[in-house]
């Protein structure tokens, strides 16, 4: 045969677990966003609008949740095969055990395949109730995310699972122990990553990843970021975690409580120190959530001088 052969160069990896791979090879970052399905065509609008305003800084993935006890499912799966379709982004779709048969579960990571979506994240759930309420096992269903994470390898084998990780523990986790042996079981059972709980603290999020080495957990953990907005908001949050915002924090940004407009600039400083001692710490990257909207986010992104395009 003369001359030679050239082959196509190979299709970038569309799964996050690949992707994180990579990038931990090379050191580099991935930079994530999160979006939740709105309630009406005005909080539709201000998604849409958010999502056109941070495609251009090329995140690794976004992510969509799930609402509690599944009650967004329908909205959950159209808005995220709607990145897919529609934008440069890389979709990744939340799904819990809450309310669902093991069917009707298999029937909807089949629909996500069949949408173009290549990764989920496998969670229990909050309850309809609300994060705290007692959980209750669904009839016919699954009780655990590792099961969920199962269940998802087994249906639909080519998707990549992430799970969540917590860096002060889950609030029903009887210690911190058995908190990261969940995360281990969920690594067991096929998870290739995992995303946390907004970090509050950079000490918290390096005392997980600490915990999770010594109980033989290798996936890449993502730390989650959310800038304090409003005090109030976050304290309300923040509760619902069974967690305490750090008085250092709640210092810096109550001194400022007569200016709302303040408050706002302190919370996005703390943000981008926090994301500044991450990264320098070794976290893989960082996960916004955004709650649908850009600004701040794309503030802290500048701040960080992170690449845009």
């Amino acid at each position: 045969m003369s001359g030679t052969q050239s082959s196509a160069p190979a299709a970038p990896p569309t799964r996050i677990g690949d992707l994180l791979g990579r990038a931990g090879d090379h050191g580099e970052k991935a930079f994530s966003f999160e979006f939740f399905p709105p309630k009406d065509a005005e909080g539709e609008e201000v998604l849409w609008r958010s999502i056109s305003e941070l495609e251009p800084l090329q995140p690794t993935f976004v992510s969509v949740t799930y609402g509690a006890g599944g009650t967004t499912r329908d909205r959950t799966l159209a808005i995220t095969g709607r990145i897919a379709r529609e934008t440069s982004l890389l979709p990744m779709a939340h799904l819990t055990c809450v309310g669902h048969t093991t069917a009707e579960l298999e029937r909807i990571v089949t629909d996500l395949r069949a949408a173009g979506v290549a990764n989920v994240l496998a969670l229990r759930g909050d309850p309809p109730e609300g994060p705290g309420a007692p959980f209750t096992s669904t009839p016919g269903g699954v009780d655990h995310a590792s099961d969920l994470v199962a269940l998802v390898r087994r249906a639909q084998p080519d998707l990549c699972v992430g799970v969540a990780a917590f860096p002060e523990g889950h609030r029903d986790a009887a210690t911190l122990d058995d908190d990261v042996a969940v995360l281990r079981a969920k690594q067991d059972a096929g998870a290739e990553f995992a995303v946390t709980e907004m970090v509050l603290r950079a000490s918290d999020y390096l005392g997980l990843v600490e915990r999770a080495a010594a109980a033989g957990v290798t996936i890449p953990i993502v730390p989650g970021i959310m800038p304090i907005l409003r005090l109030s908001s976050m304290e309300r949050m923040v509760e619902l975690s069974g967690r305490d915002i750090p008085e250092e924090v709640r210092a810096r940004l109550e001194s400022r409580a007569d200016d709302p407009a303040a408050v706002r600039a302190e919370g996005v400083a703390i943000a981008t120190e926090l994301c500044e001692e991450l990264l320098q710490q070794g976290s893989p990257g960082l996960h916004f959530y955004t709650l649908n909207r850009s600004r701040a986010t794309r503030e802290i992104w500048s701040a960080l001088a992170l690449p845009v395009g």
